[in-house]
């Protein structure tokens, strides 16, 4: 037995995983992705909140995101949203919306 879940629907569901504190805007765009994913392979997806929270963090920009490893894993600091936004697009999926961004865990 299947359930088709609206956008809202998902974004949802994403925002009442209490550890996860998503945004209502990040909830929506990773909702949104998902949807797009699931079109784009011709794949159904299950709704997993926990392992979407496991697999996706919140920021609230790309600097912040960015430096989240180069600064953990090789000492360098992004000042520019441009360079960070490369970094993050040469390693993961980057979801960028209003008031923040999200990444895929690399």
């Amino acid at each position: 037995m299947k359930m088709t879940l609206s956008t809202d629907q998902i974004a949802d569901t994403l925002r009442r995983d209490y550890y996860a504190s998503w945004s209502y805007d990040g909830a929506l765009a990773l909702a949104k992705y998902l949807e797009e994913h699931e079109e784009g392979t011709g794949e159904e997806l299950e709704l997993d909140p926990v392992a979407i929270r496991c697999e996706f963090t919140e920021y609230e920009n790309v600097n912040e995101a960015a430096n989240q490893y180069t600064g953990e894993f090789m000492g360098l600091t992004y000042t520019d949203k441009e360079g960070a936004l490369e970094y993050l697009q040469d390693h993961t999926t980057v979801i960028e919306f209003d008031g923040g961004v999200i990444i895929q865990d690399f």
